[in-house]
């Protein structure tokens, strides 16, 4: 079959590696996001697809909106069997996903129809989940919506962030799609509806998410912290400034909600609405990561002062 695929996001690199390695499929493009704005200087970068599509000499399309006139017609030329879709970034209107007689399939990292929408991966570690999983499903007009055709359960243990799951999911995502591309050539698969009774949504993370309201249970701050490691990351306002919390773990002391109860070589340990968090990684504003007790003889604090 001729694939093409659409993604933008890192998570796509080992379907992109899987689709590329093929004996019965050819590869005839990337879709990917144009390139945008980055750092303190604005300079215009690539996207991770794009860029690891350019090493491999992959053809590229970047268009501005790919439901555009003029993007139907260039799509429409590559005459693809299939498309794939992981972490693409734009909606796809029906008139595009319709084109490959196959239709599209799209790898999404939970088990739906739990955490459809954006940020799948940081929602279900914030909020607490021992089990995610990926799911490869036909793309539908209502995002995360289409029929299921395959899906994977995976454990999650409590050391992973969103850092260490991204990967793992990856890689199961990349070997389950390849199965579903498969029976797909071959004719086999075999596609069942979501069931809309336990449909769960997120919504896009917010640089607001990550400040740690310390009103909160230790053990819900502890989740967000690992779902949130990556973006937005979670942070808190000291004297001295804003301190980026990078890892943590409950403790059952007891205190007035953003108190500091310990400033030992432990770490930092400071009362919630239920249970205590100790800080134990840290990052203060314009400084690299350091553990909390090193930041501990830099930026004094007093038992008893109370975070932001």
């Amino acid at each position: 079959m001729r694939i093409l695929f659409f993604g933008s996001a890192s998570i796509g690199f080992q379907t992109l590696e899987t689709l590329l390695g093929s004996t019965h499929d050819e590869l005839v493009g990337v879709v990917t996001q144009p390139d945008r704005p980055a750092g303190r200087k604005r300079k215009l970068t690539p996207c991770p697809v794009k860029t690891f599509a350019q090493e491999r000499n992959i053809p590229i399309f970047s268009p501005e909106k790919v439901g555009s006139s003029d993007s139907f017609q260039t799509l429409e030329k590559l005459d693809a069997d299939l498309f794939v879709v992981v972490a693409y970034g734009q909606y796809i209107p029906q008139s595009i996903l319709g084109l490959p007689q196959f239709g599209s399939i799209n790898l999404h990292p939970s088990l739906l129809p739990k955490y459809r929408g954006s940020s799948p991966i940081q929602w279900a570690l914030a909020e607490g989940e021992t089990i995610t999983g990926v799911t490869i499903l036909y793309v539908s007009e209502k995002m995360d919506a289409g029929d299921i055709l395959c899906q994977r359960e995976i454990p999650i243990a409590s050391e992973d962030n969103a850092l260490t799951m991204e990967p793992i999911l990856a890689k199961s995502g990349a070997e389950l799609l390849h199965q579903a591309v498969n029976q797909i050539r071959e004719g086999t698969v075999r596609a069942t509806l979501q069931n809309e009774e336990q449909v769960s949504e997120v919504r896009k993370l917010t640089k607001e998410d990550g400040r740690l309201d310390w009103n909160r249970s230790a053990e819900e701050l502890n989740n967000r912290i690992r779902g949130f490691i990556s973006w937005p990351g979670c942070f808190c306002e000291t004297a001295t400034g804003r301190l980026k919390v990078l890892r943590a773990q409950v403790e059952s002391k007891q205190g007035v909600p953003s108190e500091v109860l310990d400033i030992s070589t432990a770490g930092l340990l400071v009362a919630t609405g239920n249970g205590a968090l100790r800080l134990l990684e840290v990052q203060p504003a314009g400084k690299k990561p350091m553990d909390a007790a090193a930041y501990l003889l830099g930026y004094p604090l007093q038992l008893g002062d109370l975070l932001g």
